[in-house]
């Protein structure tokens, strides 16, 4: 499931969301390869550079990304950061290897996985831009349902971060895996003694797919966490609000490096 790596350092692993693949997450580069992390990129099965078609559960592939960070890693010690159901993943992998972690992050993580369970927002675009739209050519649906922010900037991030992911994703295995979206047990229910380690939650005010009501409910378990709710950001909060995204990174690693030592 590693897709890449880059740098040296403490270990970080990171972990993509739902129909997209780890490109998503490139745009973390420039806040995360300066702090001394080697960044582990996850590729998870529906990915053109993923494990397969057998994948058939968010049980099942929770269960293969442990396998191949413990294959990497061993017992050293490691963060994880996801975003969306990488999010959801995160979480899972914190709390089953909390011995080893460092800290955890998640960028506008699922921590509702029953969509119609969720407490979201309304629907609202902050930022509408016609000519942007127009300039998306064929990729125009796929942005506009996501897109709080529609700028150049952000149909840029999107149109080479995320579009290549979504064209290559197997359909068949996403199919598969939405049938089995949910975890058996949440990972604060399997391990409710409170999470010690550095985390940050970071979510999007306007983000009508995950929200940030359910994640923010979960306060009390991480005794630690940062919780930020950023405006005019929408699912795509780290496209959408880069700059904060790198602040709120950047203070969350050096918290969790300090955790190292």
């Amino acid at each position: 499931m590693i897709a890449q790596i880059c740098g040296d350092g403490l270990p970080l692993v990171v972990i993509h969301g739902f129909g997209v693949d780890h490109r998503i997450m490139l745009p973390l580069e420039d806040a995360i390869g300066e702090r001394g992390w080697q960044r582990l990129y996850i590729d998870l099965p529906w990915a053109a550079g993923g494990s397969g078609n057998n994948a058939a559960s968010a049980h099942q592939i929770s269960q293969e990304v442990l396998d191949d960070i413990r294959g990497h890693l061993g017992n050293r010690h490691f963060a994880v950061i996801g975003n969306s159901f990488g999010g959801m993943l995160a979480r899972y992998v914190a709390h089953e290897l909390r011995a080893q972690v460092l800290g955890l992050a998640t960028l506008a993580g699922v921590y509702e996985p029953v969509h119609a369970a969720r407490d979201l927002p309304r629907r609202q675009v902050v930022r509408e831009d016609p000519s942007v739209l127009a300039l998306a050519g064929p990729s125009r649906d796929d942005f506009e349902e996501m897109a709080v922010v529609q700028s150049m900037d952000t149909l840029d991030a999107f149109t080479r971060y995320v579009l290549p992911g979504l064209r290559d994703a197997d359909q068949t295995v996403l199919e598969r895996v939405r049938g089995g979206y949910s975890l058996p047990v949440e990972p604060e229910i399997a391990h409710p003694a409170p999470f010690e380690a550095p985390s940050l939650h970071l979510f999007g005010r306007q983000d009508h797919v995950t929200g940030y009501e359910d994640g923010w409910k979960l306060r009390d378990h991480y005794v630690r966490g940062t919780y930020a709710v950023l405006d005019a950001a929408g699912h795509s909060a780290h496209l959408e609000r880069p700059d904060l995204t790198a602040a709120l990174l950047k203070d969350w690693l050096g918290s969790t490096s300090a955790a190292a030592f």
